[in-house]
């Protein structure tokens, strides 16, 4: 559609699109574009170009004008393949409580051609307190570097160094002069305390500096200690940024750093925290997340959604490509979806007995949003309704296989999970007896160490009435490692 600005394309939106749709649609775009909260180039004519798209399209003789100048309508090749699948097939009519798991699959359509590899837009922000003195920072130096030669030249880079002071080594730009670069990053020296908030508000101004909704905006944070007193900080920066489309990753380098903490920041804005026992393991972990926003398809999907009458949400968690516990309220930040692999959701539900008088019960309405990298309109919106009916005779058949699996592999998370909400209300007991029924489901998996891990930690709740630092981000993060590592067999 040459010269010709496409109004739907804009909105996200088909041709058939209700006046309703129009509507919402077009608040959307506003929200997300309005001046008044961003400041990036092109994104205040992106926010003109909504006001004349909605202009046209919500005035009927306007909209049919404008449709007569448009081409036949072809099908867009930025879209999401949509998978939901039940734990049940129909609700029984009972005056009980009754379970049911979703579980929620977006992919790249298998028919679709190769999708162009999105832009980057990365920021590092690296701690470079006097901790990390030693062969953590000469791997996170090496590393970084190794990055920063993978670049391709449409890809910007920035690299903040911190500790009780934060400062710009690397101003966001192009690779153009690779060995100045370098030599930037060879020159960090250890010295000071942490803290985060610092490092990581430069880091989301380099971001801000060329942000677009066509690449992926990322802020990707190494720290290995604990920041005090600007937690809230933090926080709502990460919040401002999650609004702004900009995605923060955590990776905590040993076991003084606050997990809680950094869990927190990563969800507020659909990423990821990870845990890194070792030194050496930096460069893997580093590595293996440039790798994955290199291949996001779309960097960033949320659901908005409202929960009827009758209706309990509990549970959410994604299970791949990056595992990690959901907040369960809308907007849902779901984190990217990456073209080898789906986003995939675990949801649980508790339907009460006052929303089985109909004959479907609804369980979730709302709509997805996805910002689509590298694409000319890179806004992109579905419905969606999770709905069962409600029958007189218990379903026949057995739950899925997925969902089956999916619960399998989450059992081992959801058991660590449980001893923290035992030992967080002070029951001792309850919460060393889960740790050691984990770490009998963890020796029939052959996972010896980490079964052995969660003995010793449940003894340590049983005597200090609290997990170890380094307990306990084991057995966290490496329960929440086996979920990803079954990814392939769950397809």
């Amino acid at each position: 559609m040459a010269g010709k600005q496409d109004y739907y394309a804009l909105l996200g939106i088909r041709r058939s699109a209700s006046a309703e749709e129009i509507r919402q649609a077009y608040f959307d775009a506003a929200r997300r574009l309005h001046p008044d909260k961003n400041v990036a180039p092109g994104e205040t004519e992106m926010f003109l170009d909504a006001q004349q798209a909605y202009e046209v399209l919500s005035n009927p003789k306007k909209r049919e004008q404008y449709d007569a100048t448009l081409p036949p309508e072809t099908e867009p090749d930025f879209s999401l393949e949509q998978t939901i699948i039940y734990s049940r097939e129909n609700f029984l009519a009972m005056d009980e409580p009754q379970l049911v798991y979703v579980l929620l699959d977006l992919s790249v359509p298998v028919d679709m051609q190769e999708p162009p590899a999105p832009p980057l837009n990365i920021c590092l922000v690296l701690d470079r307190s006097t901790s990390m003195q030693g062969s953590g920072l000469d791997v996170l130096k090496d590393t970084a570097i190794q990055i920063m030669r993978k670049l391709k030249p449409q890809d910007i880079f920035s690299v903040i160094a911190f500790s009780d002071k934060a400062e710009v080594l690397i101003p966001a730009t192009r690779s153009e002069d690779l060995p100045k670069l370098e030599a930037r990053i060879q020159m960090i020296q250890c010295f000071g305390g942490t803290e985060i908030f610092s490092g990581l508000e430069l880091g989301y101004n380099e971001i801000l500096r060329n942000l677009s909704r066509s690449q992926v905006n990322h802020i990707i944070l190494l720290t290995d200690g604990r920041t005090y007193g600007d937690e809230d900080k933090c926080l709502e920066l990460a919040r401002n940024a999650s609004e702004r489309g900009i995605g923060i990753s955590g990776l905590g380098i040993g076991s003084e750093w606050n997990d809680n903490f950094l869990d927190e920041l990563a969800t507020r804005t659909g990423g990821s925290s990870m845990y890194i026992s070792r030194s050496q393991d930096i460069q893997r972990a580093l590595m293996e997340k440039f790798n994955r926003l290199s291949r996001a398809f779309a960097d960033e999907t949320r659901l908005e959604f409202r929960v009827p009458e009758g209706i309990e949400f509990r549970y959410a968690f994604r299970l791949q490509p990056d595992a990690g516990l959901l907040p369960y309220r809308s907007p849902m930040l779901m984190g990217p979806v990456v073209r080898e692999s789906s986003l995939r959701i675990l949801m649980e539900f508790v339907v009460q007995p006052a929303a089985l008088q109909k004959n479907v019960v609804s369980l979730l309405e709302g709509k997805l949003n996805a910002t689509l990298s590298a694409q000319t309109s890179p806004f992109f919106s579905i419905p969606l309704r999770m709905m069962r009916p409600v029958m007189n005779e218990a379903p026949a058949d057995p739950p899925p296989i997925e969902i089956v699996e999916a619960l399998s592999r989450l059992k081992l998370y959801r058991l660590q999970e449980q001893a923290r909400i035992e030992l967080t209300a002070g029951n001792y007991d309850q919460a060393a007896e889960h740790l050691t029924r984990l770490a009998t489901h963890l020796l029939a998996r052959g996972e010896r160490g980490l079964a052995k891990t969660a003995l010793m930690e449940a003894e340590n709740i049983q005597q200090k009435k609290s997990f170890t630092q380094q307990g306990g981000k084991e057995i966290k993060y490496g329960t929440r490692a086996l979920l990803m590592s079954g990814e392939g067999k769950d397809k």
